[in-house]
């Protein structure tokens, strides 16, 4: 098995599944639009637009219609410079947990090989990492961090996070979990250090 490939772009797809089988792929962070939903959250986009001034974006939805409203509308939200598409190819087909072909009959993201996913990011432009690539480190905070800084495991964590997610401009209702993502994605270990005080 091919180790994940290191990017610089976060990638967004529709679902969890999608976002499932795109991790074993990359190592990047991966969002989802949970389908349709990205139409009426509009603290999941201004974080996808934040990401995508950051460090920029791939955007890799099921190649059925659905996907492409999903890619037009993330198309017209986020900067043209700032922003990569990636194709999967028709198949036609059923994912293994469905009972039955989607509207189009199409395999979504998530039924595609590694492979094919490797190959799409790749041909959108995807930035590859590597030992010699003058890149922006990314931020360095663990799960610890986040317990000892009071924003998770502790009575009032959730009231200190939503504070401090309105305070960067990032969606209120995040997890501890997707708030540690995001951090390391958005902010390198000088600029989280200078946020934090440590």
């Amino acid at each position: 098995m091919t180790a994940p490939l290191p990017i610089r772009e976060a990638i967004v797809v529709e679902g969890r599944y999608d976002k499932a089988a795109l991790a074993g792929v990359v190592d990047t962070l991966i969002l989802d639009t949970a389908g349709f939903g990205v139409f009426r959250d509009g603290e999941k986009l201004a974080l996808l637009r934040r990401l995508a001034e950051k460090r920029g974006l791939i955007v890799l939805t099921d190649p059925d219609g659905a996907g492409f409203v999903i890619r037009n509308y993330l198309k017209g939200a986020i900067p043209k410079g700032q922003v990569k598409h990636a194709y999967v190819p028709d198949v036609y087909g059923k994912e293994r947990r469905k009972r039955a072909p989607g509207k189009e009959g199409k395999l979504g993201v998530e039924g595609m090989s590694p492979d094919v996913l490797r190959r799409a990011v790749l041909n959108a432009g995807a930035t590859v990492l590597d030992g010699d690539a003058p890149e922006r480190a990314a931020g360095n905070l663990t799960p610890a961090d986040l317990f000892a800084l009071g924003l998770s495991g502790t009575a009032d964590a959730a009231e200190r996070r939503r504070e401090l997610l309105k305070r960067l401009g990032l969606p209120e209702r995040m997890s501890a979990k997707a708030l540690l993502a995001a951090l390391n994605a958005l902010y390198t270990p000088e600029e989280l250090e200078e946020l934090f005080g440590k």
